[in-house]
């Protein structure tokens, strides 16, 4: 479809420090068999694709706000815009050489009521080569490492069993949370296909969009983990919540998205295990 200002703006960055992140990427490849270790190469890396987000776009929107993960919030003269950024999503996986990582952001905006509106979003992998991307009311669409643009919709599946869903990594946050979390995991695998742990919620939110998944959910995510991802499945025609049914997910930090088809029955099994699904 064709793109507006903003979403020009937006593709265009994301295409750019996407390849700066895979010039990156194959240094940490590199460095893998260093005494030394990636580590300090891709927090820096990850700094300076921040740094070139914030450089583009506000060149492009001067006075927008943003709020960042590595930067915090940077307040604009303009209080109804902010874009929200994770310009590496899936460190964990680029640290290991693990090609499954995306820089994502989004763009709130307030409405006339108050209340603040992801309008624009762009999760991209640069090492696939991925451009997802949804402006509200628009669709999502895919462009692929072909040029080949594709309109994003989520699946049909509709009967659980047949279903794939993911979920986020095991963490060690809380003593005894892997376990919980992965009781949780062991149960509703009882109900689905299988469930996958990527280790990027920006992009297993877009794949629930592209319908590669039929599922997603976890708790806890930040704001930039899940802002663009929320729009993408949204304009793709499926359903996201917090776990628990609110909207609030930027707020309260949990996220569950589904095709829709699939949403009351996947809601239902995570109430029944809430104090294990929301660590």
């Amino acid at each position: 479809m064709p793109l507006s200002p903003i979403m020009k703006v937006m593709t265009d960055a994301a295409l750019k420090v996407g390849r700066q992140l895979a010039r990156d990427f194959g240094e940490v490849e590199n460095l893998q068999v260093s005494v030394k270790g990636p580590g300090d190469f891709v927090s820096a890396a990850d700094t300076k694709a921040e740094k070139s987000l914030v450089a583009m776009l506000s060149k492009a929107r001067p006075g927008y706000s943003f709020l960042l993960e590595e930067g915090g919030e940077i307040k604009g003269t303009d209080p109804d815009h902010r874009f929200i950024i994770d310009p590496l999503d899936g460190t964990t996986n680029f640290l290991h050489g693990n090609p499954f990582f995306a820089t994502t952001f989004a763009l709130e905006k307030k409405q006339l009521n108050g209340q603040k509106e992801i309008v624009a979003a762009v999760t991209y992998n640069p090492i696939s080569n991925e451009l997802f991307y949804a402006e509200k009311g628009q669709g999502a669409v895919l462009v692929d490492f072909t040029g080949k643009e594709k309109k994003l919709q989520v699946s049909n599946r509709k009967d659980l069993s047949t279903c794939l869903l993911s979920t986020g990594s095991l963490g060690r946050k809380k003593p005894g949370s892997d376990v919980r979390k992965a009781e949780v995991i062991n149960e509703i695998s009882n109900h689905v296909a299988s469930v996958r742990i990527g280790g990027s919620a920006a992009l297993e939110l877009a794949y629930v969009a592209a319908g590669r998944l039929d599922g997603f959910w976890h708790k806890p995510l930040k704001a930039w983990d899940m802002a663009a991802g929320i729009l993408l499945v949204r304009e793709a025609r499926g359903m996201v919540s917090e776990i628990d049914g609110g909207s609030n997910m930027l707020e309260n930090g949990g996220v569950l998205a589904t095709n829709g088809l699939i949403y009351d029955p996947v809601r239902k099994l995570l109430a029944e295990h809430k104090d294990k699904a929301a660590v």
